[in-house]
């Protein structure tokens, strides 16, 4: 069996990353050296190689303990969100585009194919993700299935985060990450909510959504009604 952290262990561990953390966020990457870092965390550079390996290993525990922090947050919200779920689609879009804005040398892990694909905080910030389209379809709003307003959006979202970082600050058009947005709801959304005659990707999308929810039907059921529409919902959109 593996050996448990010591104490000692998991404090040096800690403070190393609340270090690097502070440090990256305060000058950037370039800045996150060994010698900076155990300077800063109160501990020798060779801690930090026993610990994380190399500096691959501390940046990738930094994204993952900066972007835990983030998800916690949305994860509360989403939990006790009541209303308009459009809006609050809307609103936690807008706060990942400023995540990415403020956090420019994390945000380029994120971006990186292959980097970070097992991280839990991410895992946990693309179930808040999907449970808020998922809203949005249950009310009868989607007209497009989940799987491509998710892609949808999460594409307008980091365009709009890579273009705006690629220019100097002063130089960003501070409009650009809502008229994306604007552009990819308008083709995304039903104007109102389904009525009973409504198009059929839409009642589809909207009945796919409160599947989970169907009394009286097995969980292989569910899931197999699910597929259904899921094959209906492709071809519907061609």
């Amino acid at each position: 069996m593996p050996r448990r952290p010591t104490p000692a262990r998991t404090d040096s561990r800690s403070a190393i990353i609340e270090a690097a953390s502070r440090l990256m966020h305060d000058q950037g990457a370039s800045a996150v050296t060994t010698r900076a870092v155990a300077q800063a965390a109160g501990v020798q550079p060779p801690t930090i190689f026993r610990l994380f390996g190399d500096k691959d290993g501390l940046l990738e525990a930094v994204a993952e303990h900066v972007l835990a922090e983030h998800v916690a947050g949305k994860t509360a919200a989403v939990a006790t969100e009541d209303g308009d779920p459009v809006e609050h689609l809307r609103a936690a879009w807008h706060t990942n585009v400023e995540f990415g804005l403020a956090n420019p040398d994390l945000y380029a892990l994120f971006a990186t194919p292959g980097r970070l694909q097992q991280s839990p905080a991410m895992a946990r910030g693309n179930d808040v993700f999907l449970t808020r389209v998922a809203r949005v379809a249950a009310a009868g709003l989607l007209q497009v299935s989940e799987t491509r307003a998710v892609d949808m959006l999460r594409a307008a979202g980091n365009g709009a985060v890579l273009t705006l970082l690629a220019r100097p600050e002063a130089e960003r058009d501070p409009a650009l990450a809502e008229a994306l947005l604007d552009a990819v709801l308008a083709r995304i959304l039903a104007t109102t909510p389904a009525p009973p005659t409504s198009d059929a990707v839409t009642l589809a999308v909207a009945l796919r959504a409160a599947v989970p929810e169907l009394p009286a039907l097995t969980e292989a059921e569910r899931m197999l009604m699910s597929e259904w529409l899921g094959r209906a919902i492709d071809r519907l959109q061609g």
